[in-house]
């Protein structure tokens, strides 16, 4: 897979972003890369990068995020580190967007600078289980949302519709048609179609380009 050096996964609240970003940057690692992760969530303080922490430091990708993160403080500050993203060129960096506009705010004192640069892919995670994203004018309207909010444009598409533990194969594949249109009224390409590593086998010969997940524990799906 060719890798930019930043990317980012926005979405909306329970779109499944955070475990997606979380395994982009194991297999990025495992491509030989030198991988630094990044938290930006400073709206949902329950579901964050830093539950993987000791995952992530064993595959010697680092982590940044905030100091409140898995405590029952949620402040919206950010640490210093992040701006490193984007001063040190060295490093690929994926970065774990917060949930809808709101989280997005967060991305938007860094979003100059990664323009700029103009090596970045910012993927919207979409899934159409979710209760206001089950279809693509209500899809359209979040990612609208959050590119305002971020001042950055998505590049891509990520399908990760699931039901959490219940998702079937015909679950992943009845979502096909739905993130296939998402794609298309947006104009951007379905780069990837996500899936708990349970189901890969059963559908990697169905599904072009999918990805397979292993789950992080806390995650809300």
């Amino acid at each position: 897979m060719e890798y930019k050096r930043i990317t980012l996964f926005a979405g909306h609240y329970g779109s499944g972003k955070t475990n997606i970003a979380l395994n982009y940057a194991l297999n990025m690692k495992r491509d030989g890369k030198s991988v630094v992760i990044a938290d930006l969530d400073i709206v949902n303080p329950y579901f964050r990068t830093k539950d993987s922490e000791r995952e992530l430091n064993e595959a010697g990708i680092k982590l940044i995020s905030s100091s409140f993160a898995s405590s029952n403080i949620d402040l919206p500050a950010l640490p210093q580190e992040i701006y490193s993203i984007v001063d040190d060129k060295s490093d690929y960096a994926v970065m774990d967007i917060g949930g809808d506009d709101r989280g997005a705010y967060a991305l938007g004192r860094y979003a100059d600078s990664i323009v700029r640069e103009n090596n970045y892919e910012m993927f919207m995670v979409i899934n159409m289980y979710r209760p206001l994203t089950r279809d693509v004018e209500s899809t359209l309207e979040v990612m609208q949302e959050i590119e305002t909010a971020c001042s950055m444009k998505f590049t891509a598409v990520v399908n990760n519709s699931n039901i959490g533990e219940e998702t079937t194969a015909q679950d992943v594949l009845d979502s096909m048609s739905y993130a296939d249109k998402v794609a298309k009224a947006s104009g951007l390409p379905l780069r990837l179609t996500t899936v708990d590593k349970k189901l890969y086998n059963e559908l990697h010969e169905k599904i072009e380009n999918l990805m397979p997940l292993t789950l992080q524990d806390k995650i809300w799906r």
